[in-house]
C-alpha cells in the first residue's frame, strides 16, 4: 500500500482518504534512511507512561519534503516552537510519527483545516482553500485502525 492521500470531488464537496504510513519512533538516522523527500502531511505524537500516543503536532510539508520537516520537528536543537521543543525534551526517545503523501498544496490546506477545526473548533488558525462547500475525511492507518 502506498501512503498517499486520495481525493474524490462530488457536488461541491471534497472527500479525502488519508492512508497513513506505519507509526515509527522518531530517530534522525531512521528518518533520513526511510522517509522520502516528497510533499505531504505529518503527525507527531509522544508516548506517555501508560503507552498512549498523544498527538502534539500536525504539519504540512511542501518545500524540503517530509524528510526535512520530520527532522526539523523531531529534533529539539532545531525545533523553533517553544511548546513543541518542550515536548521533545520531556518525552525524548518517546516521540512517534506517521505521514501521508500529496503533491497538492491546496489539498494540504483543506486537510489541515479539517483537522484543526476538528481538534480546536473556531480557532481560525488555518484557512481552507475555498474550493469546496464541505470537507470530509477518512483515515486509514497501516495497522488497520480506521478513524472517521
Amino acid at each position: 500500500m502506498d501512503w498517499d492521500i486520495e481525493r474524490r470531488e462530488r457536488d461541491g464537496s471534497i472527500y479525502f482518504t488519508i492512508n497513513w504510513s506505519p507509526f515509527a519512533r522518531a530517530d534522525k538516522y531512521d528518518i533520513v534512511r526511510s522517509v522520502p523527500s516528497i510533499g505531504g502531511i505529518v503527525e507527531l505524537y509522544y508516548m506517555d507512561k501508560s503507552k498512549k500516543l498523544n498527538l502534539f503536532c500536525i504539519v504540512r510539508s511542501w518545500y524540503g519534503g517530509l524528510r526535512s520537516t520530520l527532522r526539523e520537528h523531531t529534533d529539539p536543537e532545531i525545533e523553533r516552537d517553544p511548546y513543541r521543543r518542550g515536548i521533545l525534551l520531556e518525552w525524548k526517545d518517546h516521540i512517534w510519527y506517521r505521514w501521508s503523501h500529496t503533491e497538492s498544496a491546496t489539498d494540504m490546506d483543506d486537510i489541515l483545516f479539517f483537522f484543526i477545526e476538528t481538534y480546536s473548533p473556531g480557532s481560525k488558525v488555518v484557512t481552507p482553500s475555498g474550493r469546496y462547500e464541505s470537507i470530509f475525511l477518512i483515515e486509514n492507518d497501516a495497522g488497520r485502525l480506521i478513524t472517521i
